[in-house]
């Protein structure tokens, strides 16, 4: 038990980071099953081109867009955004940005592993005829000719075979070769910004850690009352329509007590709220009626505080 315990711990101290790895995995297996059992290329100048880069790309979009779908923060600033107004300008742009950010692991995990194993550029590029004058710079007249054909080797003479096959390196190269950039772009630019966003963090790094605490044990708290809470008012209701009586008066939130506590966080520097439920149950009627977008700013480093959500912590 006491093992288990720790495996617990140590996944709830760095979930964030082995759902990226699960993720690159599962992308990276998934692309490698496309490569060998699906992709087929169909070796036609007219169609190499659009059919290798459906393969390089349109998956990268699907998985892309999964992140938002799966991502808290996105349905936290969507849900009941048409009826209370969304919000917009500088700070609706930076949100966008950060749940853009988290949502390109996968569809950048695809598009490097797809670069690195070369098939679907090399479908791609054989198709293309910018690509086709460039590699066919002094070597034989039927190389612009024999280009669409390099993926499937389907040759036969060993002269025109034996082009094919430097043809097939080149591509192979030039494939491996972004593959690795943009690896290395994935690797850089996000340590870059992570860097940057942690210098200029309006809160220490104890704190940040106490933070994040803090925000599982309240949702951990929040489920459960909520549950109990949900419970009592089903069986009151189910009690009364059996019985035929009127049921007793509960203070349940407004939905207007709901909006708040469900809107994004914006730190407030003179003030030290964990969350819009810990600022909501401190705030007086009157500093209520402000909205958030007034009482503070989205500071990236504090994006944690709204991809929290109550599915994603593990009850203890």
């Amino acid at each position: 038990m006491e093992k288990f315990r720790e495996v617990l711990n140590l996944h709830l101290k760095h979930r964030n980071a082995l759902g990226y790895c699960l993720v690159s995995l599962l992308t990276a297996g998934g692309e490698r099953i496309f490569s060998t059992t699906v992709f087929q290329c169909p070796c036609s100048a007219a169609w190499n081109l659009p059919y290798g880069l459906v393969f390089l790309l349109v998956p990268a979009l699907a998985l892309f867009l999964l992140g938002y779908v799966l991502s808290a923060r996105t349905w936290r600033l969507l849900t009941g955004c048409c009826a209370r107004g969304c919000g917009a300008g500088l700070r609706g742009a930076l949100v966008c940005a950060q749940i853009s950010a988290t949502a390109a692991v996968a569809p950048l995990t695809w598009v490097a592993v797809a670069l690195l194993g070369g098939a679907f550029y090399e479908c791609a590029a054989s198709g293309s005829e910018v690509l086709a004058r460039y590699l066919c710079v002094g070597r034989d007249p039927r190389c612009a000719a024999q280009l669409p054909l390099v993926p499937c080797q389907q040759a036969q003479a060993p002269d025109v075979k034996q082009l094919q096959k430097e043809l097939q390196r080149e591509l192979t190269a030039q494939s491996q070769v972004l593959g690795w950039i943009l690896i290395a772009i994935v690797i850089i630019v996000p340590l870059i910004f992570t860097s940057i966003n942690r210098c200029r963090s309006p809160v220490s790094y104890m704190q940040l850690k106490f933070w994040e605490i803090y925000l599982q044990q309240e949702q951990q708290i929040f489920k459960s009352q909520a549950t109990e809470h949900a419970t009592q008012l089903a069986k009151e209701n189910v009690k009364c329509f059996f019985e035929r009586s009127h049921p007793q008066e509960r203070n349940t939130p407004s939905i207007k007590d709901w909006q708040k506590i469900s809107s994004l966080y914006a730190f407030n520097p003179k003030e030290q709220y964990y969350s819009t439920l810990h600022k909501y149950v401190n705030k007086t009627q009157e500093s209520q009626s402000s909205t958030s977008s007034e009482e503070g700013a989205t500071v990236p480093v504090l994006g944690f505080v709204d991809s929290s959500d109550m599915n994603s912590t593990t009850d203890l």
